[in-house]
């Protein structure tokens, strides 16, 4: 069963005129800090929480905490 997994790093709002301007090289601020922990995303749902890490030249994500079953379901529940 393919299912979409993604890593959410921040969120922002910006008008569709800002959004327009955004080039190659635009920086775009979020709303989390550096070395704050990334949420997990399996179809949207949260799963775990993380931190990204480099390995040689790539970006990953180490898992360093893991949603519990019933607050899965909770989250669910509340959509």
């Amino acid at each position: 069963i393919p299912l979409n997994l993604s890593v959410l790093l921040g969120r922002t709002r910006r008008r569709i005129a800002d959004v327009l301007k955004i080039t190659q090289g635009s920086i775009v601020e979020l709303d989390r800090l550096e070395n704050e922990p990334v949420d997990i995303l399996v179809n949207d749902t949260l799963i775990a929480r993380g931190e990204v890490v480099v390995a040689k030249e790539y970006f990953g994500v180490r898992i360093t905490n893991i949603i519990s079953p019933e607050n899965r379901i909770k989250s669910l529940s509340t959509r």
